[in-house]
């Protein structure tokens, strides 16, 4: 199997807008799952490798960047 796109503590976009950071990667089939901690959720949800958009450096999305990342 492929090596997984994120590690332990990069900085990702889910849910259309959440931003989180990677915890854990799970080696499932046919891609990852990832455990990624989200600051609004104050949770760890898990979710698979294709529904995690994209790295983000900031800790929050400016108005102009959510039709980037969406």
């Amino acid at each position: 199997m492929k090596a997984p796109i994120f590690q332990f503590s990069n900085v990702v976009v889910v849910d259309d807008d959440q931003i989180g950071v990677i915890v854990k990667a799970w080696d499932s089939s046919p891609e990852y799952t990832y455990e990624v901690y989200v600051r609004s959720y104050n949770a760890i949800k898990e979710y698979p490798e294709s529904e995690i958009k994209h790295y983000v450096f900031s800790k929050h999305l400016h108005d102009d960047e959510h039709g980037f990342y969406g």
